[in-house]
Formats: C-alpha cells, structure tokens, sequence
C-alpha cells in the first residue's frame, strides 16, 4: 500500500482500539459523563507519556516522525497483544517491532494439554523458544525419558540431547536428530538475538559437550526440519518416526513436535508397549 493508504489504515487502527479500552481498565478514573466510548486520546497520549498534540497528529494519521521506544509505548497504552503490536509497527515503521523478551517457562494451555493427550501413539513435546521442554505426553516419557524426574533448569531438549548419554544412544541417525533441533534452534537464536540468555546457554553447553561446538559451528537455519528419526529403544528394539515440528500460534512462541510412527513399520504397537509397561510401573 502507499503511505496515504498506510497511514488511514493506523488512524483507523488505532481508533478502533482507544475505542475498545474502558477508562477502568487503564486505570483511569471515570470522571464526567463520556459521549463516546473508550478511552479519550489526551488519556492515551499522558498513559504513553507523549504530548496529547503528537497522538492526535498519530491517530489522524499524519506523516510525523516516531521512534521505536514510543510506539512501545503505545502499543503499551492500547494494551494490544503482540501481534497487534506487530501490525502497529508495520503500519507506522513498515518494519517489525523488536522482539519482546519473556524470562518465565510458558505454560501450556488447556487445549495444547488436550492435543498431546489426543496424540497418543505419537510421543509429542512442547518446547518454547528457548527449547526448554514445558509439555509433553505419556508417549514421549516412555520413548525418551520421564521428564517429571529431569530439575526444571535441565529440562531444555538441547542440552538433554548433547549430555544425556541415554538419548545418544537411542538415535541410530543421532547426528541428523540433533542438526535438525540445532537448526531450529539457531533460527531462535537469530530471531532474539537481544537476548543474553542464549549467549550464556550457548557457552555453558560448549563447556560440556564437544559435540555440540563442532555442530554449532556448521551453522545449518530451519525453523521447522523435518526428519525422519530410526531409534534403537533399549526395551523394544528398532522404532522408526518421522518428526514434524510445529508452530504454536499464540503470543508465547512455542513449537510442538510430534514423532508419527512411520507407515508400515510396527512402531505404534511398540509406542503402546513401552506406554503400557511405564503405566505398569507407575502402579507399583
């Protein structure tokens, strides 16, 4: 679109969400009676902290010059999720809005828990962006490891796979296995590379596992491989997966990947064996 278009299209936007905001959810008082609804614009610009004068040139849709720190605080004002967020900066910037950076685990929806429960012949795990595992279901703690057992600041799929000397074994092809979540993981990486948690991450696991340095290195980027898996399960012998990785549309960024039992190989049955005997001790 061009910018006259653009621009109409962030009045309009913009109206339309200062409309949609009570004076009580942004903590203003109600005071006289409202002739329209929502929040007024002198009560979004003095939440943003910007001039009522500039927001009012803003939400007219004037070519003025903004800064990436005010349009934050817009966003903030507006209270829009990220990817309204997204889409404001688009129109004002025509760029994307830096990532924001959340530091606690997400946790995983009812619905998400009701998708792994569905999947179950399919060992499924839940990762976030970080690829700390925050779900997964009864098929994958029979096939990989009880992730129950595992301290929450271990619980990361990278640095199970380069440390657990129980996963490197199970993976017959385990160099494609770990280059495909290393792929994923560097598309992370570049994506929120304002964050210092990978950059530690990143050192703290060089120092463990020589491995890992070397397929870092390689650089491979894919934010969602696809690869077929052949394990060696120390209980039922030969079990053959394709995995697919998927994104979790939402505001957390997670990714929830599911192992499907190749066609024609008997490793469904051997999914509900192992499920079977984990149930069993579980009992005892």
């Amino acid at each position: 679109m061009d910018t006259k278009e653009r621009l109409q299209a962030l009045s309009e936007f913009l109206t339309t969400h200062r409309a949609r905001i009570q004076p009580s959810e942004a903590g203003v008082l109600g005071g006289s009676r409202r002739r329209t609804p929502g929040l007024r614009r002198e009560e979004v610009a003095s939440i943003a902290g910007v001039s009522t004068t500039w927001y009012t040139w803003l939400e007219q849709g004037r070519d003025i010059k903004m800064s990436v720190q005010v349009l934050d605080r817009i966003a903030l004002a507006l209270q829009l999720n990220e990817d309204e967020r997204q889409y404001l900066f688009m129109l004002a910037l025509e760029q994307p809005a830096p990532t924001t950076f959340v530091d606690h685990i997400p946790t995983v929806s009812p619905a998400l828990s009701r998708i792994l429960t569905e999947l179950h012949d399919c060992p499924t795990i839940i990762s976030d962006r970080r690829c700390n595992i925050v779900g997964w279901n009864q098929a994958a703690a029979a096939i990989f490891l009880d992730f129950a057992m595992i301290p929450i600041d271990q619980r990361n799929m990278i640095w199970l796979l380069f440390t657990r000397k129980e996963l490197k074994a199970l993976a017959v092809n385990w160099h494609d296995f770990v280059k495909g979540f290393l792929a994923m993981f560097r598309s992370y990486y570049g994506q929120y590379v304002g964050d210092n948690w990978y950059s530690e991450f990143i050192e703290q696991i060089s120092e463990q596992s020589q491995d890992f340095r070397a397929f870092w290195n390689q650089s491979d980027v894919s934010s969602a491989p696809e690869v077929f898996i052949e394990f060696r399960h120390a209980k039922v012998g030969k079990m053959l997966f394709d995995l697919t990785t998927l994104q979790v549309q939402g505001r957390t960024d997670l990714r929830c990947s599911v192992y499907t039992p190749s066609p024609g190989s008997d490793t469904d049955s051997k999914v509900r064996l192992l499920m079977s005997k984990l149930e069993d001790q579980d009992h005892d």
